[in-house]
């Protein structure tokens, strides 16, 4: 796509979608819980995965208000004060949420640290945020944040959830008065810090977002009570499932969607036995990124084998997507294609269906870009995957394509509340009550977040259409999104690795693909002695690119390079090229950097031949 041209015709372009939810200064994340105890208080808010098998037990809104109230008395105990921090280390879990609602209850600050991360990023958030009690799933996690007492100022405590963490906190809170609760969550409003979450910057160093009670609150309010959206969240008949880290702004404000709406939801730790789950449980909705979607089509693809199931197969999705297209035309399908779809329907997408749960409708896709194929492919089968577009900064969502507002290849019109505008240099700018307030200890950082007029800016460029759709056509800068819908910061792990002696340079890649991988080049003048001081014949480049010695020796490098990132963010695999890149032949500035855009576009096929 020609940028510059695509952007000129875009810029100045501007969409708001007006807020529908009924809002006061006042509000916060505890009353949303109030007010849904009040509505309903013996109805189901949540269905908890039993110890043993799949099977999922209700909670009412009664017992995880308890839940709730009892934690908070003995977050209150532990002598954490209204806006100190408090950090949840672990995967998806309903007591993540008991936690998270029982902090703000207290009117703490939870901080969410993902799983994954090193001890090198635990170390950062935690003393960044100035933490004050962790609550980690694992002892082997908690042993990471343990090692910081003393070493952090202000850490006191680490708890951890296997070993009772949530009895241990309502044991503690016992004798402390209801009422000390109850004077904290009254104290809160719109403009109260709600949340630190924590994104990677282009430095490598994560920064950390601050969130209000507001914003959460405008969005759950604006999305809930939108006459469209609602078709898919609102209401007890509207269920769940979230598989998604927690740790993640996305799911986190499911997590607040759900209790505001009266939809019911279940926790889940992960995707690895998805399908069993997702059968148990029989979701009406889901939110995931694209990487999901890919895997259910892909292993759909895989199941049907060769010959004749799988021609069926892929003459069925072939249909799916016709038929999705022409949903899209003034005439919509034909006759003919009805038929098809129907007898693809008995034969192929039943079992899909069938696979997802049997009673889902929608799903919802961001992180990262779905992709017009797979849009079309599940709409197609029945299934409406709603795309949409957001940032940390943003909450989650900016933009999203909901129910008789839908164009497949756009991450749809502004969110309820939202405004989106783009500049001059086609990037995405966003005003609305979800823009979070400034980074936390990074006045410079904030200041550069916001343009003149107000507007944060995104980083991301795009392009609206007539009707106010957006299109993610770019980033700005160079932070690599995966299928996962994980931000990664390439540069710190391109230094790591280029600092062996057998690298010139690195090329992290990742856009939008399954892990992270890249593209190195050897330092030919560096080659001889290294292969001499290992004990190894002369080679050339070309010989050594495909040494198996040379090979494992930079594998190691590549897990060296890993140690400082999250699983997520390492290197799975690299890509050894042949030819270096210097300032001679065009991939390095005068200032020795590396020209990704034209490297990437030059050495597309060996991208590809990483994950092939």
């Amino acid at each position: 796509m020609d940028e510059t041209g695509t952007h000129q015709l875009s810029a100045g372009r501007e969409a708001s979608t007006p807020g529908v939810g009924r809002l006061s200064p006042e509000m916060s994340i505890p009353r949303i819980l109030t007010d849904r105890l009040a509505k309903s208080p013996e109805g189901t808010i949540f269905e908890r995965k039993s110890a043993l098998g799949t099977e999922f037990v209700p909670v009412t809104t009664r017992a995880f208000a308890a839940d709730v109230a009892a934690v908070a008395k003995g977050i209150v105990a532990l002598g954490v004060a209204p806006g100190e921090r408090v950090a949840i280390l672990s995967r998806t879990s309903y007591e993540w949420t008991v936690l998270d609602f029982a902090a703000w209850s207290a009117g703490a600050v939870p901080v969410s640290v993902y799983e994954t991360s090193s001890a090198a990023q635990v170390e950062w958030i935690v003393s960044d945020a100035e933490v004050k009690v962790v609550f980690a799933e694992t002892r082997a996690q908690a042993e990471i944040a343990r090692a910081l007492i003393g070493k952090v100022p202000g850490l006191e405590r680490v708890f951890v959830i296997d070993d009772g963490a949530v009895a241990q906190l309502v044991e503690a809170g016992a004798d402390v008065a209801d009422h000390e609760v109850a004077d904290r969550t009254a104290a809160l409003g719109m403009d109260s810090l709600a949340t630190i979450i924590y994104t990677s910057g282009t430095t490598g160093r994560p920064k950390g977002v601050e969130l209000t009670h507001g914003n959460f609150v405008s969005l759950v309010v604006n999305g809930s009570d939108d006459p469209n959206f609602s078709q898919v969240v609102r209401g007890g008949n509207k269920r769940t499932l979230l598989f998604m880290p927690l740790a993640h702004v996305f799911a986190r404000f499911v997590e607040v969607l759900c209790v505001y709406s009266g939809a019911v939801m279940g926790h889940v730790p992960d995707a690895k036995n998805l399908v069993a789950d997702l059968d148990a449980f029989k979701p009406t909705f889901l939110l995931a990124v694209p990487r999901v979607f890919e895997k259910v089509y892909n292993a759909a693809d895989a199941k049907a084998g060769s010959g004749t199931k799988q021609r069926i197969f892929r003459w069925g999705a072939k249909v799916a997507i016709e038929y999705s297209r022409a949903l899209e035309s003034a005439a919509g399908p034909s006759a003919a294609l009805k038929a098809q779809r129907a007898l693809a329907d008995r034969l192929v997408y039943g079992k899909i269906r069938t696979a997802m749960g049997g009673s889902l409708v929608y799903a919802v896709s961001g992180g990262g870009p779905l992709g017009e194929r797979l849009g079309h492919f599940y709409r197609g089968i029945g299934v409406v995957v709603l795309e949409g577009y957001g940032l940390t900064e943003v909450g989650a969502p900016t933009t999203v394509n909901r129910p008789g507002l839908v164009k497949i290849g756009t991450v749809g019109p502004p969110y309820p509340g939202t405004s989106v505008r783009i500049a001059e240099d086609g990037q995405v700018l966003v005003k609305g009550g979800n823009v979070f307030r400034g980074y936390h200890n990074n006045p410079a950082a904030t200041a550069e977040a916001f343009d003149a007029d107000g507007w944060f800016v995104t980083g991301d460029l795009g392009t609206l259409d007539d009707d106010g759709y957006l299109r993610i056509t770019g980033r700005k800068k160079e932070i690599i999104v995966t299928a996962g819908g994980k931000n990664v910061a390439p540069a710190v792990l391109e230094d790591r690795l280029r600092g062996h002696p057998l690298v010139s340079q690195v090329v992290v890649v990742g856009e939008g693909k399954p892990f992270i991988g890249a593209l190195v080049t050897l330092d030919a003048d560096m080659l001889p002695g290294w292969l001499a001081n290992h004990h190894l014949p002369a080679m050339s480049v070309e010989e050594a690119a495909a040494d198996e010695r040379v090979l494992a020796a930079l594998d190691r490098a590549v897990t060296r390079a890993n140690d400082v990132v999250s699983r997520a963010e390492s290197i799975r695999k690299v890509k050894v090229l042949t030819t270096d890149f210097t300032e001679e032949n065009g991939y390095l500035t005068p200032s020795m950097k590396v020209k990704r855009a034209l490297v990437l576009k030059d050495f597309a096929a060996d991208v590809e031949s990483i994950y092939g």
